[in-house]
């Protein structure tokens, strides 16, 4: 599939074009320049022509600011990655020295380029578009990326430089996504970054450094994911700024279409509430967990510190103990293809359908074993078990009673289900029917 990078100077409005492009509020857009910080990645469809469009961020030279240096890597790597690109501007500042900066840069690429004038929002600013003529990147086609105005011709001109698609369309793969989940700080973008092979996403030792939630595709060792980055999931009370909110929307958006969540915890932190309540989030969206400890490194060992660290977090995951628990360090890359192995096994016992008849012949002898426990004299009979076609692992049990089958009970039926199935890193929903 063709890829289209959207690049600039800060706050021209690259987000709000990328949203207009993809048909949806996908990139956090606000006033405040330098917002977006990673490449961000969405699909847009022209004419019954689907192409990929990245969104980055603001391009700045010479910075002494973290983010800034970062981000201009990371604009770098869309116009290498890109097989066109779009140049936008601001119609209402003219041309500064940061956009000569980046039509210099672009002139040296190979890539076909659209210089996009943003911000024409009514006929009389039509004449200020021509002075990005200078640019000697060719003709510019002027928007109003907040309203649509002129992203109809914009798309048609993308169409007309995009290289010929493929006549054989590759049909869309079946793979699980998996979404690295977390507080702030504690290496989600490191992972992502190690595990892929190269800076997708930024690092700096700031918590709150990514924003977005960063989809990409991995291929490698045998395994084929799309990881997904969030942002980190802070406490409500510390969520100071807007865009922090939005950024923890996007991370319990990823949590919602993911398969998998790879929860990420510090080592040196332990398990906190917010990793209790990000876990809470993936139960309740009948996820799939893997439980990362990271920077192991950090701590110093014992003969029994493992196994009582572990023993640990099992305590405090119960119930839900039942979950793979990798310790790594991202940093030395120790035991970081471990964590892959874990989800792609998670993601197996996710989708794993049990035939009613295996289900019934090692169920019912466990049940006629200990068979719920009778209440106000009346005897409950669960006579059928078959498992539901649902995402997630599910299963009706038909009684003549169903109204008096304890929770307890239920937890039983599902440990059992567990020991003779493996359902490790799954939830399990029982479901108690009238027969």
């Amino acid at each position: 599939m063709s890829i289209v990078a959207i690049v600039g100077r800060p706050n021209v409005g690259k987000s709000t074009l990328f949203n207009r492009l993809v048909g949806m509020r996908q990139a956090i857009v606000d006033e405040v320049a330098g917002v977006t910080r990673d490449r961000h990645y969405g699909k847009s469809d022209w004419n019954g022509r689907e192409f990929s469009v990245i969104d980055t961020g603001g391009y700045a030279e010479n910075s002494d600011d973290l983010f800034e240096e970062e981000i201009r890597k990371q604009v770098l790597l869309a116009i290498d990655e890109a097989d066109l690109v779009i140049f936008l501007v601001d119609v209402q500042t003219g041309i500064t020295d940061y956009d000569t900066s980046i039509a210099k840069l672009l002139r040296r690429t190979r890539k076909p380029v659209i210089v996009v004038v943003n911000k024409v929002d009514h006929g009389g600013k039509i004449y200020d578009t021509f002075e990005f003529n200078a640019l000697g990147l060719g003709e510019p086609i002027s928007i109003a990326a907040a309203n649509g105005s002129g992203t109809g011709d914009l798309l048609d001109k993308v169409l007309e430089l995009l290289p010929p698609a493929s006549e054989i369309k590759e049909e869309e793969k079946n793979i699980p996504h998996i979404a690295i989940v977390g507080r702030p700080n504690v290496g989600k973008s490191s992972l992502t970054n190690a595990l892929l092979g190269q800076e997708r996403n930024i690092v700096t030792p700031i918590a709150g450094t990514t924003r977005d939630s960063i989809a990409t595709y991995y291929n490698k060792f045998g395994h084929e994911f799309m990881l997904i980055d969030t942002a980190g999931l802070r406490k409500k009370n510390k969520k100071k700024e807007d865009l922090e909110f939005y950024s923890s929307m996007r991370a319990i958006r990823s949590i919602e279409f993911a398969d998998v969540c790879v929860l990420m915890t510090d080592a040196e932190k332990g398990i906190e509430s917010q990793d209790m309540s990000v876990l809470q989030l993936i139960l309740r969206n009948k996820k799939g967990c893997v439980v990362v400890v990271n920077k192991w490194d950090l701590i110093e060992k014992e003969s029994n510190t493992l196994k009582e660290y572990e023993r640990e977090i099992r305590t405090k995951l119960a119930p839900f103990s039942d979950v793979p628990i990798i310790f790594t360090s991202v940093t030395n890359k120790q035991r970081i293809l471990n964590v892959l192995e874990a989800a792609e096994e998670v993601y197996q016992n996710r989708n794993r359908r049990i035939p009613t008849s295996r289900l019934n012949e090692v169920m019912l002898p466990e049940i006629e074993n200990f068979p719920p426990p009778a209440l106000k004299g009346k005897f409950i009979k669960i006579k059928f078990i078959t498992q539901l076609p649902t995402p997630c692992p599910s299963f009706a049990f038909f009684c003549n009673l169903p109204q008096y089958v304890r929770e307890d009970y239920k937890r039983f039926l599902e440990n059992k289900l567990r020991t003779h199935f493996s359902f490790k890193g799954t939830p399990v929903q029982i479901f108690i029917r009238q027969k």
